[in-house]
């Protein structure tokens, strides 16, 4: 039998790095708490110190670096960046073992706990679990490693599912679970309850007064962005999502409903609205109000009824209700009670013009309708300037209430002082990116790692710039409101308060302009416009007077046109080859 002389095995991983073999390796240890509590950031600071002392006695290894993620949830890798730096760190060679406490630090996730070992032990690096005794690159470790992890992961659903039945149990209480609170309102955790917050309650009693009056998502949203208004997060910009929130959440009248989502699982935490899957718990006068029940309730119909209209109703057509434009919703036809809608008329060409027709008249026929005519938007902007005109000779007192109301608005805002926090902010981000690229060019992080923080840095110092931009218009526009006001006192003697139509003024001051009506004689007047102020004062103008010249006339007085129909000069051009135009 032939001698064959065993050379003994050396506990350590030659290869070849850098032009030669590592001698001694190079070990690196994880460590990961779940919450942020006294005891668990103890914890973490304890294997931190434990795996440092413990590598640097080993003379066969030598520290490559302790990677430690606190309160931060094991479910997903994702979402922990030195668990990743780590990885990173892996694949670029820098080191040759990493430590960790067991299965359930690494990853509470088996798949994700069988990918990255994989991808560790394709380079011939180990991981190894302290409590388990697992080796990764030992002929038996990965057999163990998918026993064990699938009993981890059990583990994470098990307690899942024990506190979202505590969870419940607290609901049912009425205890407050998963509130941090929202605009208007402060939570107080220590004893759980919510407080209104004076200031933020403003904004909301803004939104809903004006959504009451007619106004949409988008308008309120653009007037809160000019106002300078901020969100409970501190966003310059107002969706008109968040606005449609507000007006739906019922906390605002002093009730709460708890659980409006659930948590699909614990493995990737996807969350839905609950549509019935999962119980909810609804309390009445649980808190202090901020709006009315009978605002609330009305804000809720009109919510209502925009929903219901983004769908076909009664004979098909869809209704109209939204306040892009300022006369939307704000005139009623005087003949029959509809609203009127707008138009634009012969857009593609020279002659191109807006006007307002009674819905009735255009969408079911002229017949039903006989006596409405359309009027141009020019014409009724130009009448209610003089109508404001006559409001001012008579009810002066109208016109100083809303002049006051304004001049309150600017001296209570904040535009200048936000403006100059963001530049504060804008600074700060630039000194970060700064710092940043000196760590980079020290080699202090790897390309990945700064790649990632660097466009981070800039998205948010694109957001910045953006909403310092927001704040400069804003402010740019108070001073133009406030040259506007100046102007308004210094003439109000000569009642010359308004030269050009003004949408604020208008939507503050009227509640409704009814197009059509009847003179003294009581003979039908199409031309006629009545704006019916929000104190209840009317006065009526005539229209026709404010109807601009034709573009296509000639020489005729503007004043001998009525908007009336015109076959052959007008329906041949009309958009919409309605019968009913003018």
């Amino acid at each position: 039998m032939q001698e064959v002389e065993v050379i003994k095995a050396r506990n350590v991983l030659s290869k070849q790095a850098r032009g030669k073999a590592i001698e001694r390796l190079r070990v690196a240890a994880y460590c990961r708490v779940s919450t942020d509590s006294e005891d668990q950031l103890n914890s973490y600071k304890s294997q931190v110190q434990y795996y440092t002392d413990m590598i640097k006695k080993n003379k066969e290894w030598v520290l490559a670096d302790i990677y430690a993620d606190e309160a931060i949830t094991g479910t997903q890798v994702t979402k922990r960046e030195d668990f990743q730096r780590m990885i990173n760190d892996c694949m670029n060679g820098d080191i040759d073992m990493v430590i960790t406490k067991s299965i359930s630090r690494f990853a509470r996730n088996t798949l994700d706990t069988l990918k990255y070992v994989r991808m560790l032990k394709e380079r011939n690096i180990a991981v190894y679990f302290e409590d388990e005794k697992i080796n990764t690159l030992t002929m038996d470790g990965e057999l163990l490693l998918v026993v064990l992890s699938s009993v981890a992961q059990q583990e994470v659903e098990n307690i899942s599912a024990n506190v979202k039945k505590g969870l419940k149990m607290k609901m049912k209480r009425g205890e407050l679970v998963g509130f941090q609170g929202c605009l208007g309102y402060d939570y107080h955790p220590e004893d759980k309850t919510i407080t209104i917050n004076q200031e933020e309650a403003e904004i909301v009693r803004y939104i809903f007064n004006r959504y009451v009056e007619g106004a949409g998502g988008s308008v309120i949203g653009q007037e809160l962005e000019n106002l300078g208004y901020k969100t409970k997060y501190g966003s310059s910009t107002w969706a008109p999502s968040t606005v449609i929130g507000i007006i739906k959440n019922e906390k605002y009248k002093g009730d709460i409903l708890l659980g409006k989502t659930f948590t699909v699982d614990p493995i990737s935490k996807r969350r839905l609205e609950n549509m019935g899957e999962e119980d909810k718990f609804y309390m009445k006068d649980h808190h202090e109000p901020i709006i009315s029940e009978e605002v609330f309730e009305k804000a809720q119909e009109i919510l209502n009824r925009r929903n219901k209209n983004r769908t076909t109703v009664g004979n098909g057509k869809r209704e109209k209700y939204s306040r892009k434009y300022a006369f939307s919703c704000m005139l009623e036809c005087g003949f029959c009670g509809s609203t009127l809608s707008r138009r634009n008329w012969h857009s593609s060409s020279e002659y191109s013009k807006v006007i307002w027709q009674c819905v009735t008249a255009t969408k079911k026929g002229k017949k039903f309708c006989p006596d409405s005519k359309g009027i141009p938007e020019t014409a009724i902007e130009e009448a209610f300037i003089e109508s404001y005109r006559l409001l001012c000779d008579n009810n002066k007192d109208v016109l100083d209430e809303f002049l006051q109301r304004l001049d309150d608005t600017l001296s209570n805002s904040t535009v200048n002082k936000q403006l100059s926090k963001i530049e504060k902010e804008i600074s700060a981000v630039e000194g970060k990116k700064n710092k940043l690229v000196d760590m980079r060019l020290e080699d202090s992080i790897d390309k990945d790692t700064y790649e990632t923080k660097y466009a981070a840095l800039m998205e948010k110092a694109e957001q910045l710039v953006a909403d310092r931009q927001k704040l400069q218009e804003t402010a740019a526009n108070e001073k133009d409101i406030k040259r506007r006001l100046k102007e308004f006192k210094s003439t109000l003697e000569q009642n010359e308060v308004l030269d050009v139509f003004d949408r604020h003024v208008f939507e503050s001051i009227v509640e409704k302009v009814i197009v059509g009506g009847y003179d003294e004689d009581g003979n039908k007047d199409p031309a006629q416009l009545t704006f019916v102020y929000k104190t209840g004062v009317k006065n009526s103008v005539d229209g026709s007077r404010f109807k601009p010249q034709r573009k296509n006339a000639r020489g005729r007085h503007r004043s001998d046109e009525l908007c009336s129909h015109r076959s052959n000069e007008v329906d041949k051009t009309c958009s919409d080859r309605s019968t009913d135009t003018c």
